[in-house]
């Protein structure tokens, strides 16, 4: 296997190149989006020469407490993040539905990956959990937000229906099914999506640093393989977890809808 290219600065440089295109594209089609743009790939930056730095530290000084410290901030920030996303004024209830439907699927998954499917001695080697947490946590977050968005755009828009099933007699499980069905259905499609084109359409990012590290093709393959599964299981839990626990968020003691 031949050894990785080191990219000098100039050419880490040269890429900034695709984001003045863009700039000039905004600019072209007069869409204010400059600033945002400067400030998206600049931000990028140094939080990946930080995480890197961090990194490198973490590779050589390999303990259990910084492992986990590191997943407790990505964790925080995942969630914070769905929090920023969401449209409206979240309640705490939600808020805490929210964190506590995350935690566990990514803590379930996160588990049975390191533990089971890897079996890695020592379980808290940064060189693997930080990276595959990373790629979990970032789908898990994507799921809740989707799931999020569509039970809140359904229950406003559905509210009659809701409304009609309940004076019907019907519980607020099964007025809302459809809804949550919906959501579930919403929050998984990109996961579902990715896995569709996985291997013809496009080569994924990990395997691809794989293969560019050196690794054989077969062995980022297997590795591709596993983490997709777990990510599928990490973000059907953190959704169907949510989904049964946040729909009941819109209904008061006397299971009369309240939005």
């Amino acid at each position: 296997m031949s050894e990785t290219i080191d990219l000098s600065f100039w050419q880490l440089a040269a890429a900034y190149l695709f984001v003045l295109l863009l700039i000039a594209i905004v600019r072209i089609k007069g869409i204010p989006r400059e600033k945002e743009i400067w400030i998206a790939s600049i931000r990028m930056v140094i939080q990946l020469i930080l995480v890197g730095y961090l990194l490198e530290y973490l590779f050589h000084y390999s303990h259990p407490v910084f492992t986990l410290l590191l997943l407790a901030v990505m964790l925080g920030f995942a969630i914070r993040t769905v929090f920023k996303q969401a449209r409206g004024k979240l309640s705490q209830n939600m808020k805490r539905i929210i964190a506590i439907s995350m935690i566990s699927g990514i803590i379930a998954s996160l588990s049975t990956f390191i533990l089971v499917v890897i079996g890695m001695k020592p379980w808290y080697d940064p060189r693997y959990v930080i990276p595959i947490a990373g790629m979990i946590v970032g789908n898990s977050m994507t799921g809740i937000s989707l799931g999020l968005h569509s039970m809140i755009e359904n229950m406003q828009s559905q509210k009659a229906k809701v409304e009609g099933a309940l004076m019907l007699g019907a519980t607020p499980r099964t007025a809302v099914r459809d809804i949550v069905n919906q959501a579930f259905d919403a929050a998984m499609m990109p996961t579902i999506n990715s896995m569709v084109g996985m291997g013809i359409i496009s080569l994924p990012g990990m395997m691809t640093g794989q293969i560019l590290s050196g690794t054989s093709p077969i062995v980022a393959v297997e590795y591709q393989i596993a983490i997709m599964l777990g990510i599928v299981g990490s973000v059907s839990l953190s959704v169907l977890l949510f989904l049964q626990l946040g729909y009941r968020t819109f209904f008061n003691h006397r299971s009369q809808l309240q939005l």
